[in-house]
Parts: C-alpha cells; structure tokens; sequence
C-alpha cells in the first residue's frame, strides 16, 4: 500500500486530506510542521509528500530545497498545498522541484486526482532507472542489486557482469565478448578470470544464481523463467 505523508498545521484540512486517502486505499501520516516530518523522515520515506507552505517553525518552500538538496530524498515526490495564489508563488515553488502545486481552497477529488497523476509519473521515471527480473532487482542509479528485496554487495565487475547479462537475456556471450566489455579492450588477463567472477556472483545471488547458465564451450547466458 503507497504511503503519502500530509505537512499541514491546520487540523481540520490535515484530517480531511488523510480521510480521503484513506479512503482511495492510501497508508497516511500527518505532520503540523517541518521539524517532526524531518524527524521522521530519517527512519522512513514516503511515497509522495502533500505539504503546506506556510508552516509554524519552517516555510513550506525551505523544506522543499531541504528535501531536494539531500540525495536521499532528491527523487521524493512533493506537492504543494497552499492558500497563496500568486503566480510569482507558484513558479518559485514549480522551479524548485515541486511536482505539482494545488492552491486552496480545493476539492478532495482534485487532489486524490493529483496525487495519482504524480504516481504515475513518478513509476514510470523509476522503471527506466531499474532493471528487474526473477527477483533480481537493479537500481541503476545507486549502483545497487537486491535479490527477493534484500541487498547484496557486489564488487564493480561482478555488478557490471550481472548488468550485462541481464539486460540481453537468453544472448550467449563468450568470454573474450565479457572481458572486452566489462574489463574493457587492452586488458590482457586471462579469460579464467570471467570463470571466478561468475562462480562468485552467482554464489551471491543465491537461488537466483542459476539463471545464470553457461554453454558449454561458447560462454555464459543470462536464462529468465525456471
């Protein structure tokens, strides 16, 4: 279930924008100000923020730049929620990284409709950043690889020969094409070298380990399915 966290020092608008959610199947949890979100944000992330601008302890608009200038939350979507209508507001706020801004008064329906809109968006930027298959996922971006939902540490090479393989599923390569591509042309090592990070990747990709096959005499593949 998608969560969405709701920033609003009003109460009767914070209660209503969590019902509705609520109600379109949305997990929610609402904060009156910047500190307590901040606070929980370090333990946990949401799927999209709705957040008010004007604010007790910090502008809706610095919390914005906090939350884009941090690479952990960067990719986080927001919308903004506020009573100040002016064009001049609006752009700042689009221009620093704000996914949509509702002005209030709004309907509930408007924003379910938003929300669901930036979703959607926001799933298709994070497919084209990932590769996933036979639970193997790959987070292009951050350079990591969980198996079933749990991370996996792999070195630069094995995580490059995964990627290769799994990206050209059912394409044999041999292992002067693997060398040449992951080592790059002018290593000179010997192709032995390809056998030892292949046991030891699919040592760590466990049971999904043996999607990788070899054939015989030619190279190793990539086998999606059982």
């Amino acid at each position: 279930m998608l969560e969405i966290w709701c920033v609003e020092d009003d109460e009767s608008i914070r209660e209503i924008e969590m019902y509705t959610l609520q109600t379109m199947n949305f997990k929610t949890r609402s904060f009156e100000n910047g500190t307590s979100f901040f606070k929980a944000l370090k333990e946990k992330k949401p799927d999209l923020v709705i957040l008010d601008l004007m604010l007790p302890d910090e502008d809706g608009s610095d919390i914005l730049r906090r939350i884009r200038g941090n690479s952990a939350t960067k990719e986080l979507p927001v919308i903004i929620a506020s009573a100040k209508t002016a064009e001049y507001d609006k752009v700042k706020n689009l221009d620093s990284g704000a996914d949509d801004y509702l002005t209030k008064p709004f309907g509930m329906m408007e924003m379910v409709s938003r929300v669901k809109a930036v979703l959607r968006r926001t799933q298709r930027r994070e497919e084209k950043d990932r590769i996933e298959r036979d639970g193997v996922k790959i987070l292009l971006k951050r350079h990591e690889v969980l198996v079933n939902g749990e991370e996996i540490e792999l070195t630069l090479k094995e995580y490059g020969l995964l990627k290769l393989l799994i990206t050209h599923p059912e394409t044999v390569f041999s292992r002067e094409e693997i060398m040449d591509q992951i080592w790059e042309t002018g290593f000179y090592g010997e192709t032995r070298t390809v056998d030892v990070h292949v046991r030891t990747l699919r040592q760590k990709l466990s049971e999904a380990g043996k999607h990788i096959e070899t054939v015989r005499g030619v190279g190793y593949r990539y086998h999606e399915g059982n």
